[in-house]
């Protein structure tokens, strides 16, 4: 057999190697999704094992793993998710109940101390490290001012640990909406980029 021909078997016997990759991508980017419609058109398309408690549109809470009280309230622990927030919740969103501030960031409806959400015998204690602050994508045509951060947490009688988590924000002036996420939940960035507005 010539080297051309050599060639020619390898190209195709790669191609019928690679088609099954390619099927199961393709499945997967297709996989089923929740249709969660929002506020002012805004639908997110967020995969079937998450679960949405809550109703109306102030207070959703987005359930993505374990979680022991999924209809717990804001400061609930040991429940991985995020919250889709509206204008009655936003209007709280400060430390002492004051609207959420968009330039500082931090969504804390709260006047005391609450606990950790990543180990329930904490408390949270301090913002740490960068920052991160800018603009990002939510749906065609739609920009929301983003906020990243780390907190870290103590323990009751005020030692430091080690546990912190990173809490994530994106909020949209015009719709009154706000996602606010403390566990990096995977592929929810991406749901937001890929979001749709009716």
């Amino acid at each position: 057999m010539s080297k051309r021909s050599l060639a020619v078997v390898a190209v195709a016997a790669a191609a019928v190697l690679m088609a099954p990759a390619t099927a199961t991508a393709t499945a997967t980017a297709a996989a089923p999704a929740h249709q969660l419609k929002l506020r002012n058109g805004l639908t997110l398309y967020l995969p079937m094992k998450w679960r949405i408690h809550g109703g109306g549109t102030d207070w959703i809470h987005v359930v993505t793993g374990k979680c022991a009280h999924p209809e717990g309230g804001f400061f609930t622990t040991d429940c991985k998710g995020f919250w889709i927030l509206g204008p009655k919740a936003i209007k709280l969103g400060a430390e002492g109940f004051g609207p959420y501030n968009v330039d500082r960031g931090g969504y804390y409806p709260a006047s005391d101390v609450q606990r950790c959400p990543v180990d329930g015998k904490l408390l949270r204690v301090e913002k740490i490290g960068p920052h991160k602050k800018g603009l990002r994508q939510v749906g065609p045509g739609h920009k929301a001012a983003y906020h990243e951060f780390q907190t870290r947490c103590r323990t009751h009688s005020g030692k430091i640990t080690s546990t912190r988590f990173t809490t994530r924000e994106w909020y949209l002036p015009k719709t009154k909406i706000l996602v606010v996420d403390t566990w990096k939940t995977p592929g929810l960035a991406t749901a937001l980029r890929n979001a749709d507005w009716n």
